[in-house]
């Protein structure tokens, strides 16, 4: 069997590609002309195998490994203001690397707050398990996300695990598309 019999894809990174190891979430760069193994596409991000380890590339940057690039289109803001529904879509834009929804279906962020005066957003948000070795990541994802969006300088995301997430937490279509809505 080779490698797309089983859904995996190898490329060749055309340019130096930003990336994030699984699941610690250490920035790497993944350089020109590495060949690189698609092992998941999931919710626009893409897990890879490269040189022996497991990395996370944000689909905005899929173009330097000839993949198509996710785009986060935001109106321009008219002020130098953070506009909180413009976070939010980005959040949603973040999937589980596990889990096909998003997660804010999946009921983890917490909490949103926009500072405008220091153009900072803070998020808490949790993790479908305390546990999960995708935190790191997924935090990444997030951090890296929100940043899209216009006149934010900084995002400060908490882990925080209190209340304890539970299905319930999730809006009535990522149940549906968990097959949890019963």
């Amino acid at each position: 069997m080779n490698a797309f019999s089983q859904g995996r894809k190898m490329v060749v990174a055309l340019q130096d590609c930003p990336a994030r190891l699984v699941p610690a979430g250490t920035k790497i760069m993944i350089p020109k002309d590495t060949f690189v193994t698609i092992t998941q596409d999931l919710g626009g991000n893409y897990t890879v195998a490269v040189n022996g380890n497991m990395a996370r590339v944000d689909g905005t940057d899929a173009a330097y490994l000839g993949l198509k690039a996710e785009k986060l289109n935001f109106e321009a803001a008219k002020d130098e203001q953070i506009n909180e529904d413009q976070v939010w879509q980005a959040l949603k834009s973040i999937f589980d690397p596990e889990i096909p929804v998003n997660l804010v279906d999946l009921g983890l962020i917490y909490r949103v707050e926009v500072d405008n005066e220091k153009h900072l957003v803070n998020i808490d948000m949790t993790l479908t398990a305390p546990g999960c070795g995708m935190g790191p990541v997924l935090v990444g994802d997030v951090e890296y996300r929100v940043a899209t969006v216009p006149n934010v300088q900084s995002v400060n995301v908490e882990l925080i695990f209190e209340p304890a997430w539970n299905r319930d937490m999730m809006s009535d279509e990522a149940k549906l598309e968990t097959g949890l809505f019963f």
